[in-house]
């Protein structure tokens, strides 16, 4: 009895600095409707800014005045954040804001990297807090039983912020209808401001005040937000108890996961999101919410048509230089381009759900690792020749989209793209700790294609006709009578549902043929590689095809191909130096400010204007 109490009561103090940042994420999203990937950036500058502040402050108004200033320094970083970087694509499209998000990621973790070095930093003990409690003949730290007592009053202190006073009833206001709080005269951008500054601090006091538990390094960014989102998503976007409930809900598992089921430890979190998903659609105090258009800020999306003469010709003659490229280049050449062709069929299966169906997946990489794991496991296993191990790729990773998209496709927006990652989190774990057939962390090797393509030229050739073929697939079937219903569920589920469409099913059909699709591009990889691991289906993984989708152009039906040429082809100059996550974070921010219609939609525009290409007929 005594170590169920000690385990529970370490919960509830991990429940503390996850509530303050989850509180602080939802606040956020609950007025500015901004899914901040950032989030996590802020937690960690307030425990690297908290713990300079510790080693210059001594005792104890030391200690606890450093966790209240680095809150108030990490706010007064997310007003600089929320201004400079938010503020112009407040009104963008959702996944222009992730994006955004995501480079201010990059950004901080160049940025810390540089002021406080590569070494992970431990945190100081808490003064008058240093020794353990026995409860019932089992120690408790002292300062688990301090942050216990604390969160209580914290979430008081919220509550009564957004319940009684002026302020926090506007921000419930804005939560509800943030154009009429508008249309009452009320200052939406100092509102907005002053949330972020709110929810910037919060996650900054929860870096702070963790730091006696764990101390500070450069990877707690990432690992805290995605058990941030789960927290958010669980509690429902927007509700601050919520998150309370949800964060205790979720350390105390995690606590009890740990010491009785271990295995579970990599996933029990998403897998408490998908049954709260399924059960209840959008979290446990959470409410309805209102899909924005999953597209691209700026103009009107143009119709649809195929592609003029000039776009033709550009494909044609693209194409007969990469048939000739076996002639004239290396064989270092041929494989980098292999490695283009593949990413982009897996970009452009992510964009025709994307940009057609607004259908933003956080989960992507589930499907083109599933489908390498299925051949791959064919041949390791049965001695599947390659022909018929790669013919099931696709087919296995389109299964797997069913299954997925069965419970997926009954959510929108932040719901949908978060339950699609706690579906692609239970593959990952399921391929990473059943060492025993997947191979777990070492892989699966020796994955090879036949001898009459083992050679690089003719792998090269294979790759190229499937993988130009497969996007030219996903092309003609949105230029299809199936493509433009898509795009009519897209644009207006309710009139498309006048019409007499099923809206669902189109969507459900439409995400197994994406998994499908990227399903060819992990048979395609497999094979060249000769070998699978686990970290192919990483959430990393998805975020890279997001990235190249949007660098490409969202709104264009090749700019995820595009995309991922221009990415994969820089990556390996650009990885080479050592902040290239600066570099790669400030570019996409600028894209995002400057030039949000990506680089298909931007040279598009040029060649318009200086009479290349006629309006009517430029590429999509």
């Amino acid at each position: 009895m005594g170590l169920f109490v000690a385990q529970l009561l370490t919960g509830l103090a991990n429940a503390a600095a996850l509530f303050l940042v989850a509180s602080g994420l939802s606040l956020i999203f609950g007025v500015t409707r901004i899914v901040n990937f950032a989030h996590g950036s802020l937690y960690m500058l307030g425990a690297y800014v908290g713990l300079t502040l510790m080693n210059h402050l001594p005792g104890h108004f030391g200690f606890w005045g450093s966790i209240v200033l680095a809150g108030l320094i990490v706010g007064l970083i997310g007003v600089v954040i929320e201004v400079c970087v938010l503020r112009p694509v407040y009104r963008a499209p959702e996944l222009f804001q992730l994006v955004a998000t995501f480079g201010v990621i990059l950004v901080i973790q160049d940025l810390a990297l540089m002021i406080w070095g590569a070494e992970d930093r431990l945190g100081p003990r808490a003064p008058g807090l240093r020794s353990v409690v026995r409860i019932l003949g089992e120690p408790v730290p002292q300062y688990d039983l301090a942050l216990i007592a604390i969160t209580p009053f914290i979430l008081f202190g919220l509550w009564w912020f957004i319940a009684k006073t002026r302020t926090g009833i506007l921000v419930r206001a804005a939560t509800q209808d943030r154009e009429m709080v508008g249309a009452l005269g009320v200052n939406q951008s100092w509102l907005f401001t002053g949330v972020f500054f709110l929810g910037s601090a919060l996650a900054g006091l929860g870096g702070a005040i963790q730091l006696p538990k764990g101390g500070a390094d450069l990877l707690m960014d990432l690992n805290i937000i995605s058990a941030v989102f789960v927290v958010v998503v669980v509690g429902g976007m927007g509700s601050i108890p919520g998150a309370f409930i949800a964060a205790v809900l979720i350390s105390v598992l995690n606590v009890f996961g740990v010491a009785y089921v271990p295995q579970s430890t990599l996933v029990l979190m998403y897998v408490v999101m998908a049954v709260v998903l399924m059960v209840k659609p959008y979290g446990l105090l959470g409410r309805e919410e209102k899909a924005g258009e999953h597209g691209q800020v700026g103009e009107v999306e143009r119709p649809i048509r195929p592609a003029g003469l000039v776009g033709r010709s550009l494909v044609v003659a693209l194409l007969a230089v990469l048939a000739l490229v076996p002639f004239f280049a290396s064989t270092f050449m041929q494989v980098l381009i292999t490695d283009i062709v593949i990413f982009c069929l897996f970009a452009a299966s992510l964009q025709f759900i994307l940009s057609s169906g607004g259908l933003v997946s956080f989960g992507h990489a589930v499907f083109f690792g599933g489908g390498a794991y299925v051949s791959a496991l064919l041949v390791t296993y049965s001695e599947t020749p390659m022909e018929v191990a790669f013919l099931l790729a696709p087919l296995g990773a389109g299964l797997l989209a069913l299954g997925i998209g069965w419970f997926c496709i009954r959510l929108s927006g932040v719901y949908f793209a978060m339950l699609t990652l706690a579906f692609s989190q239970l593959v990952w774990s399921l391929v990473f700790q059943w060492g025993s057939v997947t191979g777990g962390d070492d892989g699966l090797v020796n994955i090879w294609p036949s001898e009459w393509l083992s050679g690089t030229t003719a792998y090269y050739y294979f790759t190229l006709a499937l993988g130009v073929g497969g996007i030219l697939v996903l092309r003609h079937i949105i230029h299809s009578p199936f493509g433009y219903t898509l795009r009519a569920t897209r644009d207006s589920a309710r009139q498309a549902e006048a019409t007499g469409i099923d809206v669902k099913k189109v969507q459900w059909l439409a995400f197994a043929l994406a998994g499908a699709m990227a399903g060819l591009a992990g048979g395609l990889f497999v094979f060249s590689k000769g070998s699978i691991f686990p970290n192919e289906l990483e959430i990393a993984k998805s975020f890279d095809a997001l990235i190249v989708v949007f660098l490409g152009g969202v709104k264009t039906l090749s700019g995820g191909v595009v995309g991922a040429v221009f990415l994969e082809s820089v990556k390996d100059w650009l990885t080479r130096l050592e902040y290239w996550r600066l570099i790669l974070g400030l570019l996409i921010i600028a894209v995002v400010i400057i030039a949000p219609e990506g680089i298909v939609g931007s040279l598009r525009k040029f060649g318009e204007r200086v009479g290349l290409v006629k309006e009517q007929e430029s590429m999509q």
